[in-house]
């Protein structure tokens, strides 16, 4: 048997497909001419990946204050919500797998919600995200969250027109309750260049271990990336407010990302034994505000 007979290429080669025949001209230069390793092209600020060396010693570290702030949720009895929003293949996963990677599965936990039952599409939209929250002394990490509706379902017409702004009406006034509530709200939104994302689309299709994470949206979406972008546009001029801001992270590297994320959630928090050191500095052409999103 073969390995395509064990795990089927999905969608019949789709994303080859568009690669060879409907991706724009400079997309598919860009990735030949990097030769199967990441697309880091203008305006992404660096042209090489991060030294391995540099990111595992700088992780390691984190990982230590992520423990630090752990100890520190659970004795205080905060509550701490962080979404994980982004184009797809952005790394939204794979950052997330690191903050817990050293972390109490009891305390930290990951939502990440399927398709809504015909039980939950009659509910109010916000209200299964609701039985997610946290409890006291506990972290939930949202990959995609609340936000599917002003993007994906709004470039794929899975929600109404009536429906998206019935949702930016109400959604301000909801994050606000849950700060009023006691609870922390971080939202990060992990940004990726159109060319890098269709490279790790390709690389996907042909590793038979990460073809699991290939779908419809994703091989339909590759075709709608500017209604993508004046969607993601539109939801941070509406929802990028003074007490729930959104932090964008550059992760066309994927290393440097990861410690930015980290390193933003740790930055939030008065947690005991903070090491300055350990922590370093953010680098400000990774991590910002939506003024740096790749449009």
């Amino acid at each position: 048997m073969t390995e395509t007979d064990e795990v089927p290429i999905p969608f019949d080669g789709a994303i080859t497909e568009y690669y060879k025949s409907a991706a724009p001209e400079a997309v598919r230069r860009a990735i030949k001419d990097a030769k199967g390793h990441s697309v880091m092209e203008p305006p992404y600020p660096y042209r090489k990946q991060m030294k391995k060396s540099a990111y595992n010693d700088q992780m390691e570290a984190l990982q230590i204050e992520l423990a630090k702030l752990q100890h520190w949720v659970v004795s205080t009895g905060r509550r701490v919500v962080v979404l994980f929003e982004g184009r797809d293949a952005a790394g939204k996963g794979g950052t997330i797998a690191r903050v817990r990677a050293n972390l109490n599965p009891r305390v930290v936990r990951t939502v990440a919600l399927a398709k809504p039952s015909d039980r939950e599409a009659g509910q109010w939209y916000f209200q299964r995200y609701v039985a997610q929250l946290p409890t006291a002394g506990e972290i939930v990490l949202f990959d995609r969250s609340w936000y599917n509706r002003a993007v994906v379902e709004h470039v794929f017409g899975f929600c109404t027109p009536e429906e998206r702004a019935q949702f930016f009406r109400q959604v301000t006034d909801f994050e606000m309750m849950l700060i009023d509530e006691g609870m922390t709200l971080t939202k990060l939104w992990l940004d990726v260049g159109r060319a890098e994302q269709l490279r790790r689309f390709l690389k996907r299709e042909r590793d038979p271990l990460k073809r699991w994470k290939l779908s419809a949206v994703d091989v339909e979406g590759l075709k709608r990336w500017d209604a993508y972008t004046e969607a993601i546009v539109e939801t941070f001029t509406r929802t990028h407010t003074p007490i729930a801001p959104w932090t964008v992270l550059r992760s066309d590297c994927k290393k440097r990302a990861r410690i930015a994320a980290i390193q933003k959630i740790l930055n939030g928090y008065p947690y005991d034994g903070r090491d300055p050191v350990a922590l370093g500095q953010t680098d400000p052409e990774i991590i910002g505000a939506p003024d740096i999103l790749n449009v």
